[in-house]
């Protein structure tokens, strides 16, 4: 299975820019100390894909008889594209809506791995593809809609050296399997907006406020995901 892959039949992508914009303006579902995840009930916004052309064009010639093909694909370019953080979309030209829900698929994963929280591409792959492993993993319980995981710190450089190792690897798988089973938990963390002018680290009484946890521990046994 490649970075790009979903191993799983349950479990769609996101991969149209305006998705991500709709998932991330909603409230922080949950939170640890290297990720984020959001979470919109509904369903991605239709893909564009190209239009079907007649058996013989206005110029009276058959497909393929002029330079431009007509064999295009019916697949949308978007589907098999990257991540919204590095993918390059086409233009609107000669494209129509079609619906992007296909084969009973009612759960959808997008990603956001910054190259501020991960420079290397190895680092970056190896985050997307955990995951994409969890998130398979846990697809059948979680709740409809569209999900969203975001990298919103970077792995300590000091702890974890390398920017590709079994350390980091299973780091990362733990942190990522934690917050996946308090979704498929229900749960959410409780995360006020701070008032406009308010400086960070300080509530509204203008003391300092005290950290909390930011999320549950992994669980050892008993785990909400399937094996």
């Amino acid at each position: 299975m490649t970075a790009g892959d979903l191993d799983s039949t349950q479990l769609g992508r996101i991969v149209r820019p305006a998705d991500y914009v709709r998932v991330l303006a909603t409230t922080l579902r949950l939170r640890s100390p290297h990720f984020a995840v959001h979470h919109l009930v509904g369903r991605p916004l239709p893909l564009r894909r190209p239009i079907a052309r007649s058996v013989a064009d206005e110029s009276g010639h058959a497909p393929g008889a002029t330079s431009l093909s007509t064999e295009l694909s019916t697949a949308s370019p978007l589907v098999h594209g990257a991540n919204v953080d590095d993918a390059q979309f086409p233009g609107p030209i000669g494209l129509v809506e079609t619906s992007s829900a296909a084969g009973g698929i009612d759960r959808w994963l997008g990603l956001v791995v910054p190259k501020r929280h991960a420079r290397r591409a190895v680092t970056r792959t190896l985050v997307k593809r955990q995951i994409r492993n969890v998130a398979a993993e846990c697809a059948s319980q979680l709740e409809p809609g569209l999900w969203v995981v975001r990298q919103r710190s970077p792995f300590d450089p000091k702890q974890f050296p390398s920017a590709a190792s079994d350390a980091l690897k299973e780091a990362a798988r733990t942190e990522l399997r934690a917050l996946f089973e308090r979704a498929v938990r229900g749960e959410r963390d409780r995360v006020k907006p701070r008032p406009p002018g308010e400086p960070v680290g300080k509530g509204r009484s203008g003391k300092r406020a005290t950290p909390k946890a930011s999320g549950a521990p992994p669980s050892v046994e008993g785990s909400a995901c399937a094996a």
